[in-house]
Order: structure tokens, then C-alpha cells, then sequence
């Protein structure tokens, strides 16, 4: 998949087909690229179960014509009964990765989608809900066919999962994992997503629906009340940016690693390298990688206990020092261990030049594992990666915001275009969209190849647990001799592996011309017209 999707009406890039078509649908109907990518967002969470759900948190990045870039934050806070206490009680010294002591944060992605759609009010007439909601709907009554990714890892993870409270009855029907191509229903969920549809989306948080989640989360013994749903508010804030020659990056901030993704192509301009795909290139994105991410953790998290403003991190100063640590010809030693993370990212642009880049997540695969039985919803599992300690980076404190790997970028360019891109991934995140950028924005390349492209990960992601340098078998191998020499821990993988993500780019142009691309690694499209 080397050819770049063109059109100029409006696009959006999805990890799912159908959720694309859907998105476009509401294009062609009239709707705003924000309306577009809460159809997205909302087919998804039906469509890629394994990723994503209306269980999980939200972040967007949404630019209008003749406004700044603004970011809406919909992180769920942990639990007011989600303190040591509650877990020393419960006879853990950590926090369970599955099952009903995981679900101790607020699930925000559906206020992200309110949020989205109040700024989308101020310039356009609304579609309404039952518009935007009905493909998700539609799937989740009438049935998905089963991805080879969602029964692949349904089977992967089978002994974690299985024992769960409602993950058999829904995910494994008769006991078996799902075959790809096989018809899969969740009719609870269809019934959860009418009820947004018909009574808003605020109903998940304090109505009927909030009452149904409330009493589901009490029943199994979770931590999340439906008191702790009454408190949660989206938020929409400024988004984080950073200079690099000939374009403004924009991203999420903290508790987002939204700055890495920043520190990262701030520090590799800095080093002025000339050509891309050269062993300068890829051993420089990586030891940028490394100089950001131990500032990132070391800093980053619920921005309200972080002692320095992320923005202070994406200095002239900052990324000068940093840049001068970074070593060309040899590897930073790296026996870092990185966070997982299972996500969605999508991108929507349309004909008026709004656009939107939007990540949606559960954490892990399938998240927490469990299915709330009268809702259908599968609860994200976010909350696990707190630390049971009194005090320092990530530690759990009812209200506190857990640090997410979730980030969606966004390129303002000074020759005009505009870029949107992202992926999921964990740790890799912020790599792949180091290497898409710097691919298409520094050295030119097309727009579907700087996607499909041989990619690298340093560290950890989904499902993995090593953290060497991982390269697909497609570089050139005097590029991975190179670099193994140079120091780096250097691990060959597939040539096309889902451990690099699944990434996607839209930008449009001044003369409002369109490109997308797409993941060969996802089960997407670009959807155009």
C-alpha cells in the first residue's frame, strides 16, 4: 500500500473500515469532521472491541479555520474509594491488571465526544445523536465481523481474560474464540448506545444509564461508583506546541506523554540531519526517544502534582540541553521497561478545513476483562498502572489522574498545510509519529509510504515485554548492522507487525486538496470523497 488517497469534499482515516464509513457518511450528509469522528470514535468502540470501548478515555486534538489548535482532556479520575486502604482490604500489594479491583478510574471518552460536539455547535447546525450513533448501533445489534487481530488476541489472552465477569458470555460465545470473519453481536451494548442516542450522552454520567453502570460496578465489588461518574468532567484546554523547522507541532498535554512526542522531533531538528532513512535518521529519532522519555518519566502525570509546567519542557533551552547530550555515533544504553497500551487513533478532515486528531483507549487488550452485564460496556483498565505507594510518580490517591501513553498529533506547516497523524501503540506511539513526520514533513516522502515504511520501537508496547530496539525486516541490512554496532540492542521483527501500531495521516492543503493514508498493519482505510 504505497498510493496516497486523494479528494477534497473531506477524508478520515480509521483502523477499522467501517468505522471510516461511517465517519464518511456523516461527511456526505453534512456533518462537521468533529460529528464525523464521533461516529468514528462510536463505531469503533463496537467494531475493534479488543481496542477500544465507551469504557475507556479520550483525547482530541481539533483545529477550526482561523482559530487555534484546543485539546479536549477526557481523562477519568481514579475512584474515591480508590486508596490503599481499598486495596490493602482487598489483599493485593498491586493494583490486578484485570477484573473488578482494575476498574477504579472514570471512563471519559464519552464526554470527549459531548465536548467535541459543543465546539462543533458553535458552526454548524447539529446532525443530532441518533445520526452519529446509528452505524455503532447498527453493528453492535446486527452483529461485527470478528477481525483476525480481535481473534488473535482474544486467543493470546484467553487465560487472563476468560474468567472475567461477562467476557465469556459476550467476547467468546459457546466457549470459543471467535474465528475471523465470524458473526459477533453485543446486543446490551446496542441497547446502552440507543439510550445515549435518544437521551444525550450527559445520560452516561447522570442518568439512566449512569444508574445501570453504577449498579453493575457496586455489584461485582469495583472500586467506581456512580457517584465518582457524577463528578467527571471533559475538559477543553490549550494543546501543547513546539517549534521544528518550517512547521508548529501540536499535541496533548500531561497527563498525556503528548510532550515526549514533542521533545522528541524538537530535539532530532536540532540535530540537522540531511537525509532521511540513513543511519543519522533512525539512531537520531532513537536517542531522541531516550532523552524524552526519561524526562517523561520523571515528570509527567496528573498535571496538578507535577512540579514543572509541561509546557517549560518543550523550551529553547530545555531541548538545546538535551540535544547536546545526544551522542551520533553511539547508542544511550537503554534497560528501560515501557508502559503497554491498546488504543484507537483517527483522523477526519473536512471540506471547511476543520480537523480532528482523536485517540480512544482501554489500556490493555480488552481492558479491564469485564463486561458490565445490564450496560454491555467493556471497562477499561487504566487504573492498573497507579503505583500502591503514599507518595512519587504515578501514585494512587483518589481523584488522581493516571499518566497515559495515549497522544494525538497535529502539524500546522508554514507553507500553509495542515497535518493530522497518530497511531496506537503505548511506548511506541510517539516513535511512530516521530518517524511519519520527520518521513513526510522533513524529508519528503509521500504521505502512504511515510506510513507503510519499515518502522522501528525502542522499548515495550502492547503485549510485548522486551525493551531492545525493534526493527521491521524491511530496513536495509547495512542500516541494521549499523546500528547494531553502534550500541543498540537491535531485535528484528515481522516485516509488517501490529507491535509498530496502527498509524494514519491525513493533511490538507492550502488549495484545500486532500491526502490520507492508512496502516497496511490495521484492518482500515482512508474513506474519502
Amino acid at each position: 500500500m504505497l498510493e496516497t488517497a486523494r479528494s477534497r469534499r473531506g477524508m478520515v482515516t480509521a483502523p477499522h473500515r467501517l468505522a471510516a464509513d461511517a465517519g464518511l457518511d456523516v461527511l456526505k450528509a453534512g456533518g462537521t469532521a468533529l460529528e464525523a469522528a464521533v461516529a468514528t470514535a462510536a463505531a469503533l468502540a463496537v467494531l475493534y472491541p479488543h481496542m477500544t470501548g465507551i469504557g475507556g478515555d479520550a483525547f482530541w486534538l481539533v483545529a477550526e479555520p482561523g482559530r487555534p489548535p484546543v485539546a479536549i482532556d477526557a481523562c477519568g479520575r481514579a475512584a474515591a474509594a480508590a486508596d490503599l486502604d481499598f486495596y490493602r482490604e482487598a489483599g493485593v500489594s498491586r493494583v490486578p491488571e484485570r477484573g473488578p479491583l482494575a476498574i477504579n478510574t472514570v471512563a471519559g471518552a464519552v464526554s470527549s465526544w459531548a465536548a467535541a460536539l459543543s465546539l462543533s455547535g458553535r458552526v454548524a447546525k447539529p446532525l443530532g445523536l441518533p445520526k452519529l450513533l446509528e452505524a455503532a448501533v447498527h453493528y453492535a445489534e446486527s452483529g461485527i465481523p470478528v477481525t483476525r487481530s480481535q481473534s488473535e488476541t482474544t486467543r493470546e489472552k484467553m487465560d487472563a481474560l476468560y474468567a472475567q465477569p461477562g467476557f465469556g458470555e459476550v467476547f467468546m460465545p459457546d466457549d470459543e474464540v471467535p474465528a475471523e470473519g465470524a458473526l459477533l453481536k453485543q446486543p446490551a451494548l446496542a441497547e446502552s448506545l440507543t439510550q445515549l442516542a435518544e437521551a444525550g450522552l450527559e445520560d452516561f454520567y447522570f442518568g439512566d444509564l449512569a444508574a445501570m453502570i453504577g449498579d453493575d460496578l457496586e455489584r461485582l465489588g469495583a472500586p467506581l461508583s456512580r457517584a465518582d461518574l457524577a463528578h467527571h468532567r471533559a475538559a477543553i484546554t490549550d494543546a501543547l506546541s513546539c517549534r521544528v523547522s518550517g512547521a508548529t507541532l501540536y499535541n496533548t498535554a500531561p497527563p498525556t506523554q503528548g510532550v515526549s512526542s514533542l521533545m522528541i522531533l524538537g530535539l532530532f531538528d536540532r540535530l540537522k540531519v540531511a537525509q532521511g532513512e540513513s543511519f543519522d535518521h533512525i539512531h537520531g529519532l532513537v536517542e531522541a526517544t531516550k532523552q524524552a522519555f526519561m524526562v517523561r518519566d520523571r515528570y509527567v502525570g496528573d498535571p496538578a502534582l507535577m512540579p514543572i509546567e509541561a509546557d517549560e519542557l518543550v523550551t529553547d533551552g530545555i531541548l538545546d540541553a538535551l540535544a547536546a547530550r545526544i551522542d551520533r555515533e553511539q547508542a544511550l544504553p537503554w534497560p528501560h521497561a515501557g508502559q503497554p497500551g491498546d488504543t484507537v487513533w483517527l483522523g477526519v478532515i473536512d471540506s471547511a478545513g476543520r480537523a480532528v486528531s482523536m485517540i480512544q483507549s482501554i489500556f490493555y487488550e480488552f481492558g479491564s476483562g469485564v463486561v458490565l452485564p445490564q450496560s454491555g460496556i467493556l471497562w477499561q483498565n487504566r487504573g492498573s498502572s497507579f503505583r500502591l505507594a503514599s507518595g512519587g510518580w504515578n501514585a494512587l490517591r483518589p481523584g488522581r489522574k493516571p499518566f497515559h501513553t495515549l497522544n494525538p498529533a497535529m502539524a500546522l506547516f508554514d507553507d500553509g498545510r495542515h497535518m493530522v497523524y497518530g497511531t496506537m501503540g503505548g511506548e511506541g506511539q510517539p516513535q511512530t509519529q516521530a518517524a511519519i513526520f520527520s518521513r513526510y514533513g522533513l524529508y519528503g516522502m509521500p504521505l502512504q509510504q511515510a506510513v507503510t515504511a519499515p518502522r522501528w520501537l525502542l522499548g515495550r508496547t502492547w503485549g510485548e515485554g522486551s525493551v531492545g530496539l525493534k526493527l521491521e525486516d524491511r530496513f536495509a541490512p547495512e542500516l541494521v548492522e549499523a546500528l547494531a554496532a553502534a550500541g543498540h540492542n537491535v531485535e528484528v521483527v515481522a516485516p509488517f507487525t501490529a507491535l509498530m501500531g496502527h498509524a494514519g495521516a491525513l493533511v490538507r492543503h492550502p488549495d484545500g486538496g486532500l491526502e490520507g493514508a492508512s496502516d497496511p498493519r490495521s484492518d482500515g482505510t482512508v474513506a474519502a470523497w
